[in-house]
């Protein structure tokens, strides 16, 4: 189901919920499109469901195939203290530009847009076909574009192809990159058939030739009418009104209740208004598939929406749920409401709070189940977590890396090695504007031996680290990968 940019409203979330509980098993598991999936519907179901979700003005379009997919853009967007301006309306009219849009519903392959204004950017959009940073210049804003980023069995961080483009040039400059692409993309191999392939074949100086030659008549044909709109869309994304609040409740809970301020520290945000802030609700409870929210959950997070966070909720491309407009004056009875549906855990950023995408449980085209690994390292490091600090795992049940693997600290591959699942590691990733492929470690382990391996090499970053504030990254980053994989393969060497 699409959910442009990750945007939700209470009565959304709830026919959501409905849906979960009527056609499939009582839950949803939110991706890191963020969309939603339901994995159990039947065929005969699927007309009932599309009419449900036409109730709240949602549907399932360019949700597949080889067409333009779901813009995804920042969790934080209008509520983030570093960004330049809200992305949504840029990321909304992109999404009316692309969505039926005649010459791109049968691309060579399919195609993500991701779109980020802050000075950190949680959209990932060097991970992407696409990926558009908002930047100030002069009075006003621009566009640096990356082109070719994505994952997968070809993993490739984007590259900045244009900068600093104006606001009217923005759809004319996508227009011309995805004519290029749909012209002279691979149609014989769709393992070879994304635009970073494109872009590594015709070298990155006669790409970005081949679309300023495009540009001229891709503008004349351009409708006057696409720029005045986005105005009018701007005015649809104003931020509530969000009235000053006593915070004295707030800070007396944070002094007196160590769970909560565990939950504060971990899950909630700053905001650009002073006395509200942004909560980040974990869907990676101890043990549980990480994404998935049961239909009771779905409608606990739309009433706490409705009366705390001004009728809105957020879908992360780290599978969890964002308030991103509640006042500190209600955390208390916020972080109580999420209790009592446990949806409360303090983990944001830490262990258990990794992607994992449905694995061979659900997926057809997985070759690993990703799912009970997740569960599993989220309860052995449960204990952990906190000690071990700020720490990224993603992990993937195919080379289609769905589960962002090749981005993680530590990332997570499963495949099939003859008959036998089998996973292999990568370490050092990371998305944002530094964005990094992980190194691959090595030979695959059984999954017993996975989570041996894990603590061999979580008891190395331990022992290296220089003090108890340097994160797993940082130490990777200051003594390389080396030390890490001596101790993966301690066992196997010795032997």
């Amino acid at each position: 189901v699409a959910i442009p940019y990750g945007t939700l409203s209470s009565r959304q979330m709830r026919v959501l919920a409905d849906i979960a509980e009527r056609w499939d098993r009582g839950y949803g598991h939110f991706t890191t499109r963020q969309n939603i999936q339901f994995n159990w519907p039947l065929l005969v179901d699927t007309p009932d469901i599309l009419a449900a979700l036409a109730t709240a003005d949602m549907h399932a379009i360019q949700t597949s195939g080889n067409t333009i997919r779901n813009v995804t853009t920042d969790h934080f967007a209008g509520a983030a203290l570093d960004e330049v301006t809200d992305p949504r309306p840029y990321a909304e009219w992109i999404r009316q530009w692309s969505t039926d849009h005649p010459e791109f519903q049968f691309l060579p392959r399919k195609f993500k847009i991701a779109i980020s204004a802050g000075a950190v950017d949680r959209a990932v959009i060097k991970a992407h076909d696409i990926g558009l940073r908002l930047v100030q210049s002069g009075d006003g804003v621009a566009f640096d574009i990356y082109v070719g980023g994505g994952l997968g069995r070809t993993p490739v961080v984007g590259k900045r192809l244009f900068r600093e483009i104006p606001t009217a040039a923005l759809l004319p400059h996508l227009e011309a990159i995805l004519s290029v692409y749909n012209l002279a993309g691979r149609r014989d191999n769709k393992y070879k058939a994304r635009i970073k392939i494109l872009l590594q074949a015709m070298g990155e100086g006669p790409f970005t030739a081949a679309v300023n030659d495009a540009l001229p008549s891709v503008i004349a044909a351009f409708s006057p009418s696409a720029l005045k709109s986005l105005q009018g869309i701007m005015d649809q994304f104003s931020v509530p009104d969000l009235p000053e609040r006593d915070i004295e409740p707030y800070l007396e809970q944070i002094d007196t209740v160590p769970a909560f301020r565990s939950w504060v520290e971990h899950n909630v945000s700053p905001h650009k208004v002073e006395c509200y802030s942004s909560v980040t609700v974990s869907l990676k409870a101890h043990g549980k598939t990480p994404g998935d929210a049961s239909a009771e959950q779905m409608r606990c997070l739309a009433d706490i929406a409705e009366q705390y966070g001004f009728n809105e909720l957020r879908v992360s491309h780290e599978q969890n749920i964002v308030l991103p407009h509640v006042a500190q004056a209600d955390l208390p009875e916020v972080y109580q409401r999420l209790c009592a549906a446990q949806l409360a855990t303090a983990n944001i950023g830490l262990l258990s709070d990794l992607i994992a995408c449905p694995g061979m449980d659900y997926c057809a085209l997985a070759t690993a189940r990703s799912i009970p690994i997740a569960q599993k390292l989220s309860q052995r490091y449960q204990a952990r977590e906190r000690a071990l600090g700020p720490l990224k795992i993603k992990i993937s049940g195919c080379i289609n890396a769905c589960g962002h693997h090749h981005i993680g600290d530590i990332g997570i591959l499963g495949l099939d090695k003859a008959g036998v699942e089998n996973y292999q590691l990568t370490l050092g990733g990371r998305g944002g504007l530094a964005a990094k492929l992980g190194d691959k470690m090595g030979p695959g382990f059984s999954e017993d031996d996975l989570v041996l391996a894990l603590d061999r090499m979580l008891d190395t970053f331990l022992a290296l680290r220089l003090s108890s504030s340097e994160t797993f990254a940082a130490t990777v980053e200051r003594v390389g990968t080396e030390p890490f994989r001596a101790a993966l393969y301690e066992v196997r060497d010795a032997a």
